[in-house]
């Protein structure tokens, strides 16, 4: 597994420079001299004869470049208040491309703003991450075709950043493509034990410790809730369930304790409920809640960054149909002692996700206090997410996350990365919504409904892993506070929606980083 390596440039004018690459791509918002120096008079010169440029991407001869090739890619306005740095992310994703189109294969990437406010201040890093966006193919092709064959550019120079800053861009990068091999890739290539097997091999020689849980007695006895998901797939070999556990723990004294839980379906028919009318293509990217994680990881064990412990537990399930799948109106006690009566079996990830987070609530309950434990839940929850915000990661807080405003601070920091989020709120109606009907159960996993018919569809079920999990014991005025947020990430997971065919995008990767490793100054 690779991605395009960053190289530290100081200057396009370099005369080194002109000899160790083979085109210019240059992003820029104007066409004026005071962004673009000496290019300006070539790109200015070559709009006589061609309107497209400043408009659209254009690739013409400029002796003063390197390879005697500028590719120029306008990011459209940046002066609106709705403008964000992801136009400079889409420029370098068009941008990869088209190089790749031209047989570039060696750039030297430039980005040159007239609007440089704040809001743009990453914008040569965020530029890189769209150029391997778009770079990136999938798993299945590289292995069947080639690496070198499918990825022909395996190095981008990056004009004006330091050797520190490219290898921080380089690490969120090499997270993101972990995270879009494991969601991406179909569901036989990266079934359950498959998937933990592309972890264990992502992490090998890394400070990161894996510890993989394959044993059935020990899945049914200590993840219920998760088991019964796996029910129908325990009898596939190939399907069978598993629960990966990886751990980070900086060098110093720890003053701040995450513990992750990533839903990760492999598969999801919908189980008993099974997904009919077509909805089941790109049920194998159900996964990208765990995949994310596991990309968290990754550039975690890249930049070990000091004072800090995350523990991330994924569940790797097939929700598989057959006579041994579990069924609505069955009640499960989960491992945290609820007895959760299942609404309906096409609302699988809660009750996966619900096992993990007790035991990491267990971990983090024996954690210091005063390393303020915060537990996330990250996952393609729910298709209410996708509906209701789009292209945006959804956040949903507990009390004791909310008095700490931890949602505020991923939104923030993923707005500068281009890994936009947006907040929704944890309100007494979803809570309502899933208390138990009768003295037989202590809560409902859901409704018998979709959930983009559903009001509330993507906040309610924050209240059951909540309750599910043994969180709600430890919120606000508990003896032991425990910080919950909930990310899904169903709208935001592939680009424009398309889960069948679209690119996953490894949200929240670059958020989490951003979050919690300082970028080099």
């Amino acid at each position: 597994m690779s991605a395009p390596t960053p190289i530290p440039v100081s200057s396009i004018q370099d005369g080194d420079v002109l000899n160790q690459y083979d085109a210019a791509i240059v992003i820029s918002d104007s066409l004026t001299p005071s962004s673009l120096g000496g290019l300006s008079s070539v790109l200015t010169e070559h709009k006589a004869i061609d309107a497209r440029v400043g408009k659209e991407p254009v690739l013409l001869a400029a002796a003063q470049v390197p390879g005697q090739r500028l590719l120029h890619v306008p990011t459209g306005p940046l002066d609106r208040y709705y403008d964000d740095v992801r136009r400079c992310f889409d420029a370098g994703r068009e941008a990869a491309e088209l190089a790749v189109a031209a047989g570039i294969n060696k750039p030297l990437l430039m980005v040159s703003l007239e609007h440089n406010e704040e809001r743009y201040q990453n914008a040569i890093e965020v530029a890189y991450l769209g150029f391997a966006q778009g770079l990136w193919q999938p798993l299945e092709a590289r292995e069947a075709l080639g690496e070198d064959a499918v990825e022909t550019i395996a190095e981008v120079g990056i004009v004006g950043l330091s050797a520190a800053e490219c290898d921080y861009i380089h690490a969120i990068e090499l997270g993101k493509r972990l995270a879009r091999d494991l969601c991406g890739t179909e569901p036989e290539r990266m079934a359950p034990p498959k998937f933990a097997d592309y972890c264990v091999a992502a992490f090998k020689d890394s400070c990161i410790d894996v510890k993989v849980i394959a044993d059935d007695q020990q899945l049914r006895q200590d993840y219920p809730l998760l088991h019964g998901v796996a029910r129908a797939s325990v009898n596939v070999e190939r399907h069978q369930p598993r629960v990966v556990r990886l751990t980070y723990e900086g060098k110093g004294l720890i003053q701040k304790s995450l513990f992750l839980a990533g839903k990760g379906i492999t598969f999801d028919t919908g189980g008993a409920d099974l997904k009919v009318g077509g909805h089941m293509a790109g049920m194998s990217r159900d996964k990208g809640g765990a995949a994310a994680v596991a990309g968290f990881m990754l550039s975690l064990a890249k930049l070990q960054p000091k004072n800090i412990k995350v523990v991330a537990e994924l569940g790797v399930v097939r929700n598989s149909i057959g006579e041994e799948a579990y069924v609505p109106d069955e009640i499960i006690t989960s491992h945290a002692g609820v007895r959760v009566r299942v609404g309906n079996t096409d609302a699988e990830g809660r009750m996966v996700l619900a096992d993990v987070m007790s035991h990491l609530r267990e971990l983090a309950l024996q954690q210091p206090r005063e390393t303020k434990p915060e537990v996330y839940s990250v996952a393609t929850l729910t298709g209410h997410a996708a509906i209701a915000l789009g292209p945006y990661t959804g956040y949903i807080q507990n009390g004791v996350a909310q008095q700490r405003m931890l949602a505020n601070a991923f939104i923030k920091k993923g707005a500068m990365w281009g890994d936009c989020g947006e907040l929704s709120s944890s309100r007494r109606e979803d809570y309502d919504f899933i208390k138990a009907r009768t003295k037989a159960d202590d809560v409902l996993s859901s409704n018998n409904a979709p959930s983009v018919s559903t009001m509330r569809g993507h906040q309610f079920p924050m209240a059951f892993l909540n309750i599910a999990s043994g969180i709600d014991q430890h919120d606000e005025n508990s003896e032991f506070p425990i910080a919950y947020t909930h990310v899904d990430i169903a709208g935001s997971g592939v680009e424009k929606l398309d889960w069948q065919h679209g690119k996953p995008t490894a949200a929240p990767v670059a958020a989490m980083v951003a979050t919690y490793v300082d970028k080099p100054q």
